[in-house]
């Protein structure tokens, strides 16, 4: 299909953006749908919105010609449309128009594999189109309530839509519950195996599919495409050893990237993905460097964090990707910069620059100290003595006819893991 993307700049809501990269980003948002061509593109600048068309009368007249003469199909407006907004422009311009929302809605549809995937994407386009309902059809009221002629209008057509897609909300909230407890389960399980848990979070396209196939090994898809990676994936591997001992065995987590101005509907339906996230050991930030707005996606990703309510005490390293993109002066410039910050790293996870130096930097996060400890267990505890041979902690044992003395060796996590089985 041939598209035409406008990124409306309006003077009374500025934003942190310029929009000239608001565009850009539009644009990528289009291409990372199958079978979209994208055949022009343009920043509307805007003294204020207009309530009913959006733009002003001149330009929606001026972009009619023009997308007539171009041959669009579909307009894609990035930012917010109101229905009736988009019912007017569809009217007066003969195509078919989405919003931001509406777009990013359309690639996640496209994008989900698993049955979770499919669920939220259902759940969140229904919440947004529940919002979008335009009385068009006054004929379709259903009955009439009273008595004889006094009586009202009974259900209208809108009316019968909303509570059809209520309906379908309850539905598809009882299955993803289930799949939430499955979750759930699941968490509780990985507590059992004192394994911590590391998240990759960030910006969408900043590379955390490539960083993490490039650390674990597997294939997720990596691509430079908007949300190449929709469903969570999970894979263990091995740190490399420290000054304590060898290495710890950890997690992985890459989750869905985000985005500037991410759908609400999409927030609440990926929080059982993003959960994850808030169960996580240590959060990694994965930022596209290269990027002429890093900073600005940088704190979109921050402001996402917050909502979804991520502890503060939960340590987070920064990770600088796409060094292999910067010139010159400013990689070396970045690379001195991020050798000065503790938390920071600069890497090329393309290339393989400076991912051995994120692992070590990973291990010191979880090389703890080691406490010594003497504990007594009734052969009851059989559960607990299993758990304790299983970290690896016990030093020393010795049984008699009430039960097993231990010497151990752990860390204060596993103390903790230990008093919560």
């Amino acid at each position: 299909m041939r598209a035409f993307v406008l990124h409306p700049d309006i003077k009374s809501s500025p934003s942190r953006r310029l929009p000239e990269h608001g565009l850009a980003e539009a644009v990528s948002l289009a291409a990372a749908l199958p079978a979209m061509e994208v055949v022009g593109a343009e920043v509307v600048r805007l003294p204020r919105l207009h309530p009913g068309m959006l733009f002003g009368s001149g330009k929606v007249e001026d972009l009619a010609a023009r997308f007539k003469a171009l041959d669009v199909g579909l307009v894609l407006v990035d930012g917010p449309v109101s229905p009736v907004q988009q019912r007017n422009l569809e009217k007066e311009w003969g195509v078919k128009l989405l919003d931001r929302t509406g777009l990013i809605l359309e690639i996640f549809a496209d994008r989900a594999r698993t049955r979770e995937g499919v669920l939220q994407v259902e759940l969140a386009a229904l919440s947004f189109q529940r919002t979008r309902l335009v009385r068009a059809w006054t004929h379709l009221e259903r009955q009439r309530g009273g008595f004889g002629f006094v009586g009202g209008p009974g259900e209208t057509q809108i009316e019968s839509d909303r509570r059809a897609i209520d309906d379908q909300v309850v539905r598809l909230k009882r299955q993803l519950s289930k799949v939430v407890k499955t979750r759930e389960l699941h968490r509780a399980s990985r507590k059992k195996v004192p394994f911590p848990i590391v998240a990759l979070v960030g910006y969408t396209n900043a590379g955390k599919s490539t960083l993490f196939n490039r650390v674990t090994g597997a294939e997720v898809l990596a691509k430079d495409m908007l949300f190449a990676t929709l469903d969570p994936t999970m894979r263990a591997m091995v740190l490399p050893s420290t000054q304590s001992g060898t290495g710890r065995k950890i997690i992985l987590s890459d989750t869905v990237g985000f985005i500037s101005d991410l759908p609400t509907q999409l927030v609440a339906a990926f929080r059982a993905t993003l959960e994850e996230v808030l169960a996580a050991d240590l959060i990694v930030h994965v930022r596209d460097i290269s990027h002429p707005e890093s900073a600005e996606q940088s704190a979109d990703v921050m402001d996402i964090l917050t909502s979804l309510g991520v502890n503060k005490a939960t340590p987070m390293l920064e990770v600088w990707n796409k060094l292999d993109l910067v010139d010159g002066s400013a990689r070396e410039a970045l690379a001195t910069q991020a050798l000065q910050r503790e938390d920071v790293l600069a890497v090329s996870a393309l290339t393989g620059e400076g991912v051995a130096a994120l692992l070590d930097r990973v291990s010191q996060v979880f090389d703890e100290e080691t406490s010594e400890r003497t504990l007594s267990l009734p052969f009851s505890e059989g559960k607990r003595h299993a758990w304790l041979h299983g970290q690896g902690v016990v030093e020393h044992e010795t049984q008699d006819d009430d039960g097993w003395t231990l010497s151990l060796r752990w860390t204060a996590r596993q103390e903790k893991r230990y008093r919560d089985l």
